[in-house]
């Protein structure tokens, strides 16, 4: 298997983690690709120019996040993905989104984005993810799965580009975060 990533995107570190909580470390390739530069090998895998892409053995090219982390849960034989392991992975999936697109449409239109009508609904989205989050059983269970690394590298993402959202008094979150972070995977993909 091959993955196209680059090294600070959260949606590509959020497939890598699950490849390697899901047991692919080994027959996993790294393919860094930059989608800010016309990657010739990113376009032939996924049209819409973005990361992650996982090339499966079979040479299927695999685009999006959720459907990659949900192919490798399956593959690994993961537990069942029952309502309440999606929702995580979309609260966890959300919070990315948000803070993705604060983060560049800062970069490309300054801090007076957040101003905008598109601006505020992104920083009140992360808000109220945060708030559900800190409330969401599913971050206490032992069994942990792609919907957990998502939340994970969500909040992770948040204090590398948005250290301003301080969610620090959220205990729940930051015992958690804390508790991801320790594990290998994380380490092993931390951003720079």
């Amino acid at each position: 298997m091959q993955l196209l990533l680059n090294q600070t995107s959260p949606y590509a570190r959020a497939a890598r983690v699950t490849a390697l909580e899901a047991g692919f470390g080994e027959r996993l390739e790294l393919l860094r690709s930059d989608p800010w530069n016309e990657d010739a090998q990113l376009l032939a895998a996924n049209p819409a120019n973005k990361v992650p892409v996982l090339i499966t053995d079979e040479g299927t090219a695999l685009s999006e996040t959720l459907l990659i982390c949900v192919h490798l849960h399956q593959l690994a034989g993961g537990s069942p993905l029952t309502a309440e392991r999606l929702q995580l992975a979309g609260l966890g999936q959300g919070l990315i989104d948000a803070a993705f697109g604060t983060v560049i449409a800062r970069k490309h239109g300054g801090a007076a984005q957040d101003e905008t009508v598109l601006g505020a609904r992104r920083l009140a989205a992360i808000d109220r993810l945060l708030a559900r989050l800190e409330e969401t059983a599913a971050l206490d269970a032992e069994d942990l799965d792609f919907g957990h690394y998502l939340v994970a590298v969500g909040l992770d993402y948040l204090s590398f580009r948005l250290p301003e959202i301080d969610w620090s008094a959220r205990a729940r979150l930051v015992a958690f975060h804390q508790r991801l972070l320790a594990r290998p995977s994380f380490a092993a993909t931390s951003f720079q």
